[in-house]
């Protein structure tokens, strides 16, 4: 699928993936959305607004506007959460709820880039909280992702610092391109959402996985690879043939976990349109 091993002489090369229906079958906040209700960061309310949520993402996920509109719900929401607690919770639960929705076939490009050379960066929405351990658990070598304040007490405070979408997922890919040496022309990146279009743009190899229709179209129009992942098999099941190699320590954004904010955020814009 992929070229050969690469020549180590020639500028370092990177492979960009996005996450939620990229790497994984589902959203990864909102994946852990049960576990946040029965750590007791989210009421009942939230937690079956998430079961909504989830079908209306995976039929064809949030367009620019709803997304801006997630970023001014989760960060209320979350406002007063122990970011201990949110880590213990996504740690506790990590296996038994991402490891079972990772694609088979984003586990192989990963093994292959790895193979060629080529280091692994997830690049997400979501918040480091829940992405880091999933970039930890894929053997990817660095993360980017949202962050949010968090004030003295360890508790968020509700401000974003750090929002990893749209042009800003490119601007994070150009600086580790400087910082690490690699040569964006030789980069790879992988994504299922127009919102992403920046970062494709970005690299030499843009993939359109699982594209929305939007990316569909932008994909033809100028020839990228179009993915269709479709096998989400447990890592367990792919040992030994899915080998993660040592890594160095991820390099993460920080901090947001907010599961029930994307669900509250689509249940709210929904019920806005019909009432409209």
């Amino acid at each position: 699928m992929l070229k050969g091993v690469e020549n180590h002489s020639l500028p370092r090369a990177a492979a960009f993936f996005d996450l939620d229906k990229t790497v994984i079958a589902k959203s990864s906040t909102l994946t852990f959305s049960k576990s946040f209700y029965q750590g007791g960061l989210i009421n009942r309310r939230a937690a079956l607004r998430t079961a909504y949520a989830q079908f209306v993402f995976l039929a064809g996920g949030l367009d620019h506007d709803q997304m801006e509109r997630m970023r001014e719900y989760l960060s209320a929401l979350c406002r007063g959460w122990n970011v201990q607690q949110v880590r213990e919770i996504v740690a506790e639960t990590l296996h038994d709820l991402i490891d079972p929705i990772i694609y088979d076939e984003a586990a192989s490009l990963i093994e292959e880039h790895h193979a060629a050379g080529r280091d692994v960066v997830i690049v997400s929405t979501s918040g480091a909280e829940v992405v880091e351990p999933i970039g930890e658990l894929l053997g990817a070598d660095r993360v980017v992702a949202t962050r949010m304040v968090v004030g003295e007490d360890g508790c968020f405070t509700g401000e974003v610092e750090y929002y990893a979408y749209g042009p800003t997922k490119a601007e994070a890919i150009r600086e580790l391109a400087a910082s690490e040496g690699y040569d964006l022309d030789r980069c790879y990146a992988y994504s299922d959402s127009v919102t992403d279009l920046p970062m494709l743009r970005t690299v030499g190899h843009p993939h359109a996985v699982n594209p929305d229709r939007a990316l569909r179209r932008e994909a033809l129009a100028h020839g990228w690879p179009v993915l269709e992942f479709r096998r989400p098999v447990p890592l367990k099941k792919r040992l030994p043939a899915f080998s993660v190699p040592p890594r160095p320590a991820l390099v993460a954004a920080a901090a947001i976990g907010a599961a029930a904010a994307t669900a509250g955020l689509v249940w709210y814009a929904s019920r806005r349109r019909a009432t409209a």
